[in-house]
């Protein structure tokens, strides 16, 4: 049995093949009813819409790549589920690549999304990435692109990110203003802009209160939670005196509290423990962790509505790349409330 055609839909409607073609296409110089005559034909002959040969007669593919360094973590995929809600809304489905934190595999996924002519690009930069010369080559192809969370600087792209230097004063300020005043921060040694602005956060923070900076009380590496665990067991082997922990993430939060709990001291009442991200575990621990909300799927939807707003501009980079700037959330919780 063959498959129905627009051929047959024309048929059974008495109309001509083009008028169904840019039917199923949506274009507006077709009425609504037509349109809506044309839907319920197609269903009843069941009929599916070649969406490759469509994309290659209108140029456009429908689709948005989307970038990430990694789903591991709930940040990422909450994000990710902001944007496609808001694709998925306006006719756009997702192809999602992760770039696992390397350079090359970045470098990678973006080929991939210009080969399978994306409609645009919504990208994090993975902590490898220093250059712009792939992402330059995006703007040069004249591909919509637009940056989150992890953003290059000198990019003239449009961005949503959180303000990380204000989320690092305040998760500083929330144990000071709790009673603690030897405050470790385990921050990361990659050079992303995020961690070194909750870095300056926490600096100015103990500034504004009075509290003197203690170099031996940074340390810096890889984000996971066995480094967590490691800061607390060079701290406590070294006999340096802390009665609080600033993380720039939860996953090495959770691990200075494990250790923290494996040596015997008690969390909050010995030593206070905050993180950063508000990822999904932190309120099923004991005890509960502290954290910095980053609203997760509100910058994906952010980001996705800022792109679509973007995308009907004759020139995407036409005008100043428009940049917004979310305000992180305190989420107190028991690892700091003594």
């Amino acid at each position: 049995m063959q498959k129905p055609t627009i051929h047959d839909i024309a048929r059974e409607l008495n109309v001509t093949f083009s008028t169904v073609a840019r039917a199923l296409n949506d274009h507006p110089a077709i009425s609504i009813a037509t349109k809506e005559a044309v839907r319920e034909t197609a269903k009843r002959l069941g009929y599916r819409q070649n969406k490759l040969a469509s994309s290659l007669r209108s140029g456009r593919s429908n689709i948005i790549g989307i970038l990430v360094p990694s789903l591991d973590v709930t940040f990422f995929s909450s994000v990710v589920h902001g944007i496609e809600n808001v694709m998925n809304e306006n006719g756009y489905n997702i192809l999602l690549y992760q770039s696992n934190e390397s350079f090359k595999q970045e470098s990678k996924g973006i080929e991939t999304f210009l080969q399978a002519r994306v409609d645009g690009i919504i990208s994090s930069i993975s902590a490898e990435t220093t250059k712009d010369e792939f992402y330059a080559e995006i703007i040069k192809k004249g591909v919509p692109l637009l940056l989150f969370d992890r953003v290059l600087e000198n990019l003239p792209v449009p961005s949503v990110t959180i303000d990380d230097y204000k989320g690092g004063f305040i998760a500083t300020e929330h144990l000071i203003k709790k009673g603690y005043r030897q405050i470790v921060h385990i921050t990361s040694e990659q050079k992303l802009k995020i961690f070194a602005e909750r870095f300056r956060g926490y600096v100015d923070a103990l500034k504004q209160y009075g509290i003197p900076f203690r170099e031996e009380l940074v340390f810096r590496g890889k984000v996971s939670l066995e480094f967590g665990r490691q800061c607390i067991h060079e701290l406590l082997q070294q006999r340096i005196a802390f009665d609080a922990v600033f993380s720039m993430e939860d996953y090495t939060a959770l691990g200075a509290i494990q250790e923290l709990m494996a040596a015997g001291i008690s969390v909050p009442e010995q030593v206070g423990v905050i993180g950063f991200a508000n990822e999904a575990f932190g309120a099923y621990i004991t005890p509960t962790l502290s954290t910095m909300d980053q609203q997760t799927v509100r910058m994906g939807r952010e980001a996705a509505q800022l792109f679509l707003k973007l995308l009907k501009k004759k020139n995407f980079y036409e005008a100043a790349p428009e940049k917004i700037v979310l305000e992180p959330l305190l989420m107190a919780r028991q690892s700091t409330n003594r």
